[in-house]
């Protein structure tokens, strides 16, 4: 798979995506366990269908990895490749909210 898919773009589902790498720095969870994590610190509620999907692509692009099973639960946590796509996205993020505070104290003036 290409650096610019695994570590870029993360596809149509970003913002999901973005929330389930966010919650799966912080450690290995469940399925339920990053939908409750998500909703505390974004405020945004992830279903379990979104939530399943964007696992399963997050896991075809090697960015997170299951873990064996706990009591018919099956945690994920972040690859080496998820932590850069993460790192990658957050710089991102950083550069444009960066770039609009500039613009809106520019057109304040």
């Amino acid at each position: 798979m290409p650096d610019d898919q695994r570590t870029g773009d993360l596809g149509r589902f970003a913002e999901p995506a973005l929330l389930v790498l966010v919650s799966l720095s912080a450690g290995p969870k469940h399925g339920y366990a990053i939908m409750t994590d998500v909703e505390s610190f974004s405020g945004s509620a992830l279903g379990p269908g979104t939530l399943y999907a964007v696992l399963a692509r997050l896991e075809r692009r090697g960015l997170i990895e299951p873990l064996g099973p706990e009591d018919r639960r099956r945690p994920y946590r972040l690859t080496t490749e998820g932590a850069a796509a993460l790192a990658a996205q957050l710089d991102e993020m950083g550069r444009f909210v960066r770039t609009a505070r500039s613009r809106q104290l520019d057109a304040a003036s």
